[in-house]
């Protein structure tokens, strides 16, 4: 075997993962959707087994940013960079407190930060 027989192989092989990875990840988001009926999956079930390739692309087409919504929607929420701060900030209210106002004098916070942070580890 070649230098470009094993180079083209790999191309393949890279294109042929893609592809199962998409088709595994529109599988999951058809039986994840509640909008859809079982017919209606199984009617995308059918057509994806048939013709592959096509099928995907409509379907990346025509339910991509709902697929996109779902994927987001299942996804725990971020904690804002202020509550990673209170987290792990000292354990008493007034460290707490004088911690948020040396954030405040280096003008790493606004002044509204300040006193939702103050707020926060009053309780």
């Amino acid at each position: 075997m070649g230098f470009w027989d094993f180079f083209w192989l790999l191309l393949w092989g890279f294109f042929y993962v893609c592809y199962l990875l998409v088709l595994f990840q529109v599988i999951l988001d058809l039986f994840r959707d509640d909008d859809l009926s079982g017919w209606g999956k199984a009617v995308w079930v059918v057509a994806l087994v048939l013709v592959p390739a096509i099928t995907l692309v409509v379907y990346l087409i025509v339910r991509g940013n709902g697929m996109g919504r779902r994927m987001r929607s299942r996804r725990a929420p971020v904690p804002e960079e202020n509550e990673v701060r209170i987290i792990n900030a000292p354990s008493s209210r007034v460290e707490q407190i004088a911690q948020a106002k040396s954030l405040l004098d280096s003008g790493a916070i606004t002044p509204e930060e300040y006193e939702r942070l103050k707020a926060l580890a009053i309780g």
